[in-house]
């Protein structure tokens, strides 16, 4: 029987890839998409569990939704990462949920609303993941992410992720390719690969590290970018630095999550990079013109203040165009849990506004010499409250990272503009177009 389904999709962009793929399901399932809750008949929400702030916000989210039930809505459903997870603790405490279902098995959704009743939860779980190409992409029409993996091999020992998403699984080349081509049948214009760990592509399939073959097949297609994102620093070649470097269809851009700096922390998140090697990276990238996106974790289990003054003094020298920074979470089940001593909460919360600041001052210098400069600019939405247009650079994946502002007499969704920059605000560029990119 047709239902009318709303669902919350939480955490990371391959998350939502998977939230893409159980709406493509429930379509074709015969089901009716909602995004007004008070009006579905089911709820569903897809959850994170990657960190203490991730499982309470999930769980906040459920419960809200389960205040629906008081409505319209007939059955709750959670799925993803948490009871993937947590699946017996869930089916014992969260008496509002009729069902939950795993990671690895999204194509079961539509026979799971029908077994869903009021009598007991059910869960669904699986290790052998279906690779599909359905989905109904919910980013702006002319952006999309690609997932080219799912797991991770690498055990970082503050990490659950392999023990939620098992081990690492690549897709076949001929299906990211053919995935690749219907978005970019249907506009997209920028791909972003995503993957737990991007540069780790083919191997556990075809023997050998197979991203840069990957890239040059994609590159093929009609679109305008293809972006980097979650590769790991001891695999980050020069063979795909250049290969960014050179192929007008890759963005100069790359994300590559270094979490430290410091080689006694390092080696206790069982990274398998030093400080050597970021310094080369940071050297390569910069000769080569990619900007670099990272995040870095403070606080982790036995550091100190010389370790992270260590950390400050590469951030604050290495000049990276985005950095995210977070604190150390402890994850239960994790060998970090076991580590001691524990950073305060406080001087972790310190450590986080101190890194923070010092890219701030950073970035502020980097954007106070952009002014006078012309940039690419992919235009995409609209500030109302600055009554200017919204877009971004190469230099800049959505959602996480800085935007340009900037006054235009008439723009189109998607397409590139060369921007005068004249001026800054913190992270973000301000500037007027002068010309239109031939894209």
């Amino acid at each position: 029987m047709s239902k009318k389904i709303a669902v919350v999709s939480l955490g990371c962009d391959k998350n939502r890839i998977d939230t893409e793929h159980m709406l493509a399901y429930l379509s074709s399932g015969g089901h009716v998409i909602t995004d007004d809750f008070d009006d579905a008949s089911v709820i569903i929400v897809n959850t994170c569990a990657f960190i203490e702030s991730a499982r309470a916000e999930a769980v906040d989210t459920i419960l809200e939704m389960a205040r629906k039930k008081k409505g319209k809505c007939e059955k709750l459903i959670v799925t993803g990462c948490l009871p993937q997870k947590y699946s017996a603790e869930l089916l014992k405490e969260l008496y509002e949920v009729d069902a939950f279902l795993g990671v690895n098995d999204y194509d079961k959704i539509s026979a799971l609303i029908e077994e869903a009743n009021d009598e007991k939860p059910v869960f669904i779980g699986g290790r052998d993941r279906v690779f599909d190409q359905k989905r109904i992409v919910t980013t702006p029409a002319h952006y999309a992410y690609l997932s080219v993996a799912d797991g991770c091999d690498n055990f970082c020992t503050f990490c659950t992720i392999p023990s939620i998403r098992g081990k690492y699984r690549s897709r076949t080349k001929e299906s990211i390719i053919s995935e690749a081509a219907h978005l970019a049948e249907q506009g997209v214009r920028e791909i972003i690969l995503v993957a737990q760990d991007v540069t780790r592509y083919g191997k556990d399939i075809y023997g050998k590290y197979a991203l840069v073959d990957l890239i040059r097949e994609l590159a093929k297609l009609d679109i305008l970018w293809l972006r980097l994102m979650y590769c790991y620093p001891e695999l980050v070649s020069d063979e795909l630095l250049d290969e960014i470097a050179a192929n007008d269809k890759v963005a100069k851009y790359i994300d590559i999550p270094m979490q430290h700096y410091d080689n006694g922390i390092l080696k206790l998140m069982n990274r398998r990079c030093d400080s050597a090697m970021l310094d080369r990276l940071v050297e390569e990238t910069k000769r080569r013109g990619i900007a670099v996106r990272t995040t870095f974790m403070v606080g982790f289990p036995t550091e100190t203040e010389r370790q992270f003054e260590t950390l400050c003094g590469f951030v604050g020298r290495s000049n990276l165009e985005n950095v995210g920074i977070f604190a150390y979470s402890t994850e239960e089940d994790t060998p970090s849990a076991k580590l001691k001593p524990r950073v305060p909460k406080s001087v972790k919360a310190k450590r986080v506004n101190a890194l923070g600041k010092l890219q701030l001052d950073n970035v502020r210098k980097r954007n106070a010499s952009m002014i006078g400069k012309v940039e690419q600019v992919l235009y995409e939405d609209i500030d109302y409250d600055k009554n200017m247009f919204v877009g971004r650079t190469q230099q800049n994946a959505p959602d996480i990272d800085s935007v340009v502002y900037f006054t235009a007499d008439f723009v189109d969704v998607g397409s590139v503009y060369k921007v005068k920059i004249t001026g800054y605000e913190d992270y973000d560029l301000i500037g007027e177009v002068i010309g239109e990119y031939s894209n």
